[in-house]
C-alpha cells in the first residue's frame, strides 16, 4: 500500500499480481475510485512499477481519470443533483469527503477501509474493500453512521460504485453487457447485448446535458434470483478485459450501468445495491449514533474474458464459504421427489427405493416433502409443525430412517422453515408478530404465511424442530426449501416493508449460522422452487444448492451447463431422474447432466431391470472416480454458454490432470411430454469442441460414461479441437481429456 500527496491531492495505491486499486482524493476532499483493473500481464510494466502487494499500482498507460465518488447515498431532503433513477448522482454522495483510511493484510485478504464524512448532515461512511490476494476479486460493502444531531432517512446506499467498465483504453463500442435471466424451470439463461446499444450515444455535446438513462436489473421480494441471477458482466471483446459482479444477498437487489458526467473511456459507471426505496420499499431512518451496513458485493476482474472472470469468482466463492467436509467429499444424494414420489412418501413406497438407491451407489437418502402430512392431506398448506405423519409411517418414520442407515446411507428430510401453512396448527400457536404483516394483516401467499426470523418465538420454534430432527431422529441432511415470494416484506416492527424484509433476511442467515455451529456435521441443501435463491449470502453458508425443478430431462442440460457461472461446481445440485420406461441412451443422457456437478439422483430405479440398474450404477461409479477433481475444478464452455434450445450443449471442467467434459446432443426440443420416445432425430452426429487451453498438448481422450454407449472421441492437438460423435439424439457422454503420459 502506498499513500502519498500528489499535485492533485492524496492518492492511495495498492496492487498484487492479479488486481490494482487506486483511490484519489481531489482538491475538494472527495475520495474517488480512480482505478480498478486487472494487473497487466506485460512484464515490462510490472518491472517498471512493481508487481507485489504494497507497491504502486500499474496504470497500463491509461490517462488519469477523475473517477466516481466511492459511494452514492440518497438522503431524504437532499435527493439527487440530476433528476432520474441513476445511483451515481446523489447530492450527499458527491460531497462526502475523505476523513482517513485504515489498511489490514492477512494471509488471504487485503483490506482497505476508507472513512468519509458529510459535514452538512453529519452523515459518516466507511467504505471497505477486501481483496482476495492473487485472486483478482474485490469485495465491497459500506457502513453508514448518523454522526449528526438529527434523524436522517436513507433511501438508497450503494454497496459499490465504480466506472471504466470497458477497461483501460476501452470504449463502449468494444464492450458487451451480459446478464442471466432466471425463471422457474428455466434458470441461468445468459444474455448478451452491446454496451453501446444498451447505452445509446446521445451526442451530449449538442444537448449540453448529461444522460438520464441507464440499463438496470432488479430482483424483488424474497427470491433473490426470481427473475435474474444477482450477477452481471461487461466483456471487452477486443482486449478480453472483463468485469463481473455478484450481489451477495438473499433478498431484493438492484444493479445498473450507465454513463456519468465525465468524458472519455472512463465515463461509464456500475452501481451495485441491495434494497432501495424506489425498487423495494426500503427507507430507513437513522437516529443520531445509529448505523446501517449494506449487503456485500464482489467484483472479479480478468484479462482472460468471461471464462477468466468466472474462474476468479469460483475461487472467491470457495474462499468465502463456511468450511465443510461436504465440499471435499461430494457425496451422492438420492431424493425421492423429482418425477418419483412427488410429495407422497410412505413406508411402503420408500423401502424399495432405499434399497435400490444404495445398490446404485447413493450415500445420502433424502425424503422430500409430504413426510409430515397425513394421508389424504395436501403437503403444501399443512407445513409448519414438522412432526412425522402417523398414517404414512404406521410403525413410525424411524423404520424408514433405520433402513436408510442399515443400507449404509445418511438419512435426510425436506423442510421449509420460513413458512407455515394456513391449515397448520402452528399458525395459531405463534404470536402475530412472528409473521410477516402488512397493513395490520398477515401476508398470505398461495396458502402459506411467512415467518419473521427477527422474532424470538420464530427462532425458538425452529430450533426445537431442527434439534428434534437431528438429535432425536438422527437426520444428517436437511433440504431447506423456500417456495413462495412474499413481495416487498413486512411492516411488523412499524418500519418500511423493505426494511423488515432485509432484517428478516439477515436474521435467517444468523439462524443458519447458529444451527451449523450447533450441528457442525449436518449437511444442508438450499432450495427455492429450484434455483430461485441462487446467491452467495446463502451459498456461503449452505453446503449445496438446487439448480432447478425442471422435470423434462431434455431441457435440463442448458441449466446444468450454465450453473457453474453462478455456483461453485461442487455446490450445484443437478437432478438425474432415470426411469424404467427410458432406453439406454435416455438414461445415460439424464445421468450425464449431473456428472460435473452434484448428483441428485431420483427416479423409479427400484422398478428398473437389472441391466438398467447397472447403467445407473456405472454413472455413479464414474462420478465417484472424478469427484475429488471437481472439488477444485474451474468451468469452461467449449461451445459458449448455451441458448435454451441449442441442440448441442457442452460443459467442461479444468482440473490438475487435464479436463473433463460432458457433451449433450438433444436434437429437436419440442413440447411433447417426456415419457420416453425420441427427440426428433436419430442416427450419429458429430461436433467439434474447441478446448483452447489444451491446444498443442499431446492428450488422450477417453469416454468415461457410458462406456458401451457408442460415443466416439478424437483429439487434435494442432487445432485444439475435440471431435465428439454421438450415436443418437438424445444422447450424451462424459469425457476425460488428459495429457499423454511420457513414453517409458
Amino acid at each position: 500500500m502506498v499513500a502519498e500527496e500528489t499535485a492533485a491531492g492524496l492518492e492511495i495505491r495498492w496492487c498484487d499480481d492479479a488486481l490494482g486499486l487506486r483511490v484519489a482524493v481531489d482538491e475538494q476532499g472527495v475520495a474517488r475510485l480512480a482505478h480498478l483493473a486487472p494487473t497487466p500481464r506485460d512484464p515490462t510494466i510490472n518491472d517498471r512499477v512493481g508487481a507485489g502487494p504494497g507497491k504502486e499500482v500499474p496504470m497500463s498507460g491509461e490517462p488519469e481519470a477523475v473517477g466516481l465518488p466511492l459511494l452514492d447515498v440518497v438522503v431524504a431532503g437532499s435527493g439527487r443533483r440530476w433528476s432520474g433513477r441513476r445511483y451515481c448522482e446523489s447530492v450527499v454522495g458527491n460531497r462526502m469527503c475523505y476523513a482517513g483510511h485504515i489498511e489490514r493484510e492477512g494471509a488471504q485478504w487485503f483490506e482497505l477501509e476508507v472513512s468519509l464524512e458529510d459535514t452538512c448532515t453529519g452523515l459518516r461512511a466507511s467504505v471497505t474493500y477486501q481483496v482476495l490476494l492473487g485472486g483478482g476479486v474485490l469485495r465491497s460493502r459500506v457502513r453508514m453512521t448518523n454522526g449528526g444531531a438529527s434523524p436522517l432517512t436513507l433511501e438508497s446506499v450503494t454497496s459499490f460504485l465504480g466506472g471504466d467498465l470497458a477497461g483501460p483504453g476501452g470504449s463502449l463500442d468494444d464492450a458487451e453487457l451480459r446478464w442471466a435471466e432466471n425463471d422457474w424451470l428455466a434458470e441461468a439463461r445468459w444474455q448478451a447485448r452491446s454496451l453501446r446499444d444498451a447505452l445509446p450515444d446521445l451526442n451530449r455535446a449538442v444537448h449540453g446535458a448529461r444522460s438520464r438513462g441507464r440499463f438496470a436489473l432488479t430482483s424483488e421480494g424474497g427470491w433473490s434470483s426470481g427473475t435474474y441471477l444477482p450477477m452481471g458482466a461487461v466483456v471487452n471483446r477486443r482486449s478480453g478485459h472483463t468485469l463481473m459482479w455478484q450481489i451477495e444477498h438473499n433478498g431484493g437487489w438492484h444493479w445498473q450501468v450507465g454513463e456519468h458526467a465525465g468524458v472519455g473511456p472512463g465515463s461509464t459507471y456500475l452501481a451495485l445495491l441491495g434494497p432501495t426505496d424506489v425498487e423495494h420499499h426500503w427507507r430507513l431512518t437513522l437516529q443520531p449514533g445509529e448505523s446501517f451496513e449494506t449487503v456485500p458485493v464482489a467484483l472479479a476482474l480478468s484479462q482472460e474474458g468471461f471464462e477468466g472472470a468466472v474462474a476468479c469468482l469460483t475461487s472467491y466463492r470457495r474462499a468465502i464459504r463456511r468450511p465443510h467436509q461436504d465440499h471435499r467429499d461430494l457425496p451422492v444424494i438420492f431424493n425421492d421427489y423429482m418425477n418419483t414420489l412427488m410429495g407422497d412418501p410412505s413406508t411402503e413406497r420408500l423401502l424399495p427405493l432405499v434399497t435400490a438407491a444404495a445398490r446404485a451407489g447413493a450415500e445420502y437418502f433424502c425424503i422430500d416433502s409430504g413426510w409430515y402430512a397425513e394421508l389424504g392431506e395436501s403437503w403444501w398448506d399443512t407445513v409448519g409443525a414438522w412432526a412425522p405423519s402417523k398414517s404414512r409411517f404406521p410403525n413410525g418414520i424411524g423404520e424408514v430412517l433405520d433402513h436408510i442407515r442399515a443400507e449404509g446411507m445418511v438419512p435426510g428430510l425436506w423442510i421449509e422453515p420460513e413458512v407455515v401453512g394456513v391449515r397448520s396448527p402452528v399458525a395459531q400457536m405463534l404470536p402475530s408478530e412472528a409473521f410477516f404483516m402488512r397493513q395490520g394483516e398477515r401476508v398470505v401467499e398461495q396458502g402459506r404465511y411467512h415467518l419473521d426470523f427477527c422474532h424470538p418465538s420464530t427462532r425458538q420454534h425452529l430450533d426445537k424442530v431442527i434439534d428434534f430432527l437431528v438429535e432425536d431422529l438422527g437426520v444428517g441432511y436437511l433440504k431447506m426449501d423456500y417456495n413462495i415470494n412474499v413481495g416487498p416484506g413486512t411492516e411488523t416492527a412499524s418500519v418500511a416493508a423493505g426494511v423488515g424484509l432485509l432484517a428478516h433476511n439477515r436474521a435467517f442467515l444468523e439462524w443458519v449460522d447458529a444451527l451449523l455451529d450447533r450441528h457442525p456435521g449436518l449437511t444442508i441443501e438450499s432450495c427455492s422452487s429450484g434455483g430461485m435463491r441462487t446467491d452467495y449470502a446463502l451459498l456461503s453458508r449452505f453446503q449445496l444448492h438446487s439448480t432447478s425443478d425442471q422435470q423434462d430431462f431434455l431441457r435440463y442440460p442448458p441449466i446444468a451447463a450454465a450453473a457453474p457461472a453462478a455456483i461453485a461446481p461442487e455446490q450445484a445440485a443437478v437432478w438425474a431422474y432415470p426411469q424404467p420406461e427410458w432406453d439406454d441412451d435416455q438414461i445415460a443422457f439424464g445421468l450425464c447432466s449431473a456428472l460435473l456437478a452434484r448428483v441428485h439422483l431420483s427416479g423409479h430405479i427400484d422398478r428398473m431391470s437389472a441391466a438398467q440398474q447397472r447403467l445407473v450404477a456405472e454413472a455413479i461409479s464414474a462420478y465417484k472416480k472424478i469427484r475429488p477433481d471437481l472439488a477444485t475444478a474451474i468451468p469452461f464452455w467449449p461451445l459458449g454458454l448455451p441458448a435454451w434450445e441449442d441442440r448441442w450443449v457442452a460443459l467442461g471442467m479444468r482440473v490438475r490432470s487435464g479436463s473433463y467434459l460432458v457433451v449433450w446432443h438433444r436434437g429437436h426440443i419440442g413440447n411433447e411430454p417426456r415419457t420416453g420416445g425420441r427427440a426428433g432425430l436419430s442416427g450419429p452426429a458429430e461436433m467439434a469442441l474447441p478446448v483452447a487451453h489444451m491446444r498443442g498438448a499431446h492428450a488422450v481422450a477417453e469416454v468415461l460414461y457410458p462406456v458401451l454407449g457408442g460415443a466416439a472421441v478424437d483429439w487434435s492437438s494442432s487445432t485444439g479441437e475435440l471431435t465428439v460423435t454421438l450415436p443418437n439424439a438424445p444422447s450424451a457422454c462424459l469425457i476425460r481429456l488428459a495429457p499423454e503420459p511420457p513414453a517409458g
